[in-house]
C-alpha cells in the first residue's frame, strides 16, 4: 500500500432494531421478527428468519404480515435504539481516527495511512470485537480503497462478517455481482439494464460507456464509473457536523412564562425545518436563557433521533422550566439542535407517521415558497 491510496472501513449493525429487540427480549431470537408498527407502517427491520419468507426493509407491513402470518411484530423502542446508537458511535469515536456516522447503525471510518502503525484488517477486526463484547450487538465491516466498495463488501459479508477488498482486487470483486449491488441502482434502472441483458456488474464494464450514456444519460455515466470500482465520494469527520440552532433577543425583557414558551415553540419551528431541510434528525436538545444582567446559562439533554416538531416542542419547553429562574427578566432565549446524523429509513417507522410525514412535507413546501417564519403554531405567534 503506498502513501495515496485510501482505505475505507464500512461498518452496519446487522438489522439494528431487530437486534436491539432481541437484546432486551432472547427469546425472540431465531424467530420471524421484523419492526414496523402497524398496517399503514413500513417494516424498518427484520431477522433474518422473517427475510426466509420474502420480508424486507421498507416493504409495507400489511405485505410483511401476508408474507409471513406468524411473524412477530414490534412497535419498536426508540430510545433503546438511540441508546445502542450512542453507544457504538462512542465506541468508534474513541478508537478511530476519522468516521462518519452515515444514519443510526452505519459508520465509515478513513484508516488511510494507519498501514504505518498497525495492521489495518487486524485493528478492525479488533474493533468490531470490542462493539460486539461491550453492546451484544451484532456488525458486519467491509474493507476497500472507497466508500462504496466498502459498503458493498459489508453487504456481501453479512450476517455478522467481514470482507476485504485488497487493493488491485476491485474489478475482480464487482464482477460477478449483480448489478442491483451498486448503491443507487434501484429497480427501474435494472430493468431497463435487464432489457439490454446487463445482469452483473462485469457486464456493465463490457456493454461500454457510449451505450450506457444513450440509455440512461448522466446516470449511465456514473453507473459505469461505478463498475469500475471508482468512487471519490470522502469520509466528512462526524466530529465536525454543524448543530442547528436559532436564538433572539427580545426589544424588552420578558418575564412571562407563557410567552416565553410561544418563542421557543417558535424558534424550534425553524430549526426544525432546517433540520428536515438537510434531511438529518437529531438526537440532543438544548435550551438557552440569557437574563436582562447578561448571566447565561444553558441546559441540554439526549432525546430519540427526531425531525419532527411536535417530539421536540415538549422537550424544550420541560428544559425551559427546570433551568428558569422564576420572576427573573429575561433578555434572550436560545434552541439548539445537535448530535445531527442523516436520515435512515429506519427512523420513521416505529409507528404509522406517514399522515404526519405529509404535514410536515406541506409545511414545509409553504415555508420554502413564503419563508421560514411564514406558518407557525398559534402559541408560536408573537404578541
Amino acid at each position: 500500500m503506498t502513501t495515496n491510496q485510501r482505505l475505507i472501513a464500512h461498518f452496519d449493525l446487522d438489522s439494528f432494531f431487530v437486534s436491539v429487540e432481541i437484546l432486551n427480549n432472547p427469546s425472540l431470537k431465531g424467530l420471524p421478527v421484523f419492526v414496523g408498527g402497524n398496517d399503514r407502517g413500513v417494516v424498518a427491520a427484520c431477522s433474518y428468519e422473517a427475510r426466509k419468507f420474502g420480508i424486507r426493509s421498507g416493504m409495507p407491513s400489511a405485505q410483511a404480515k401476508k408474507l409471513c402470518p406468524h411473524a412477530i411484530i414490534i412497535s419498536g423502542s426508540r430510545g433503546q435504539y438511540s441508546k445502542f446508537s450512542r453507544w457504538v458511535t462512542d465506541i468508534i469515536a474513541s478508537k478511530a481516527p476519522k468516521f462518519e456516522k452515515a444514519s443510526v447503525d452505519e459508520f465509515y471510518l478513513d484508516l488511510s495511512g494507519m498501514d504505518k502503525f498497525f495492521q489495518p484488517l487486524e485493528w478492525t477486526i479488533a474493533l468490531r470485537k470490542q462493539i460486539m463484547d461491550e453492546t451484544g450487538l451484532p456488525i458486519s465491516f467491509g474493507l476497500a480503497s472507497n466508500k462504496m466498495l466498502a459498503k458493498m463488501a459489508t453487504n456481501q459479508a453479512k450476517p455478522n462478517g467481514f470482507l476485504q477488498v485488497p487493493f488491485g482486487k476491485e474489478k475482480a470483486f464487482l464482477a460477478p455481482l449483480p448489478v442491483a449491488a451498486i448503491p443507487g441502482v434501484g429497480e427501474h434502472t435494472n430493468l431497463i439494464l435487464q432489457s439490454m441483458g446487463i445482469h452483473t456488474i462485469q457486464q456493465v464494464t463490457e456493454s461500454g460507456l457510449d451505450i450506457l450514456e444513450e440509455r440512461l444519460g448522466k446516470w449511465g455515466t456514473d453507473l459505469w464509473w461505478k463498475s469500475q470500482g471508482v468512487h471519490d465520494g470522502m469520509v466528512n469527520n462526524y466530529h465536525e457536523a454543524k448543530s442547528v440552532s436559532s436564538e433572539h433577543t427580545f426589544d424588552e425583557n420578558k418575564t412571562d412564562i407563557t410567552f416565553m414558551q410561544g418563542e421557543l415553540v417558535r424558534l424550534i419551528e425553524k430549526v426544525g425545518y432546517e433540520l428536515r431541510h438537510d434531511v438529518k434528525v437529531t438526537g440532543c436538545v438544548a435550551v438557552k436563557i440569557r437574563y436582562s444582567d447578561f448571566e447565561t446559562c444553558s441546559r441540554q439533554t439526549t432525546i430519540p433521533y427526531t425531525a419532527s416538531d411536535d417530539e421536540l416542542i415538549p422537550v424544550v419547553k420541560k428544559l425551559f422550566l427546570q433551568l428558569y429562574k422564576k420572576g427573573r427578566p429575561v433578555r434572550l432565549l436560545g434552541v439548539r439542535l445537535s448530535e445531527l446524523t442523516n436520515v435512515s429509513v429506519q427512523t420513521n417507522i416505529f409507528e404509522s407517521k406517514e399522515k404526519k410525514a405529509d404535514l410536515y412535507k406541506a409545511i414545509d413546501e409553504v415555508k420554502n415558497r413564503f419563508g421560514k417564519d411564514y406558518l407557525n403554531r398559534a402559541s408560536a405567534r408573537k404578541k
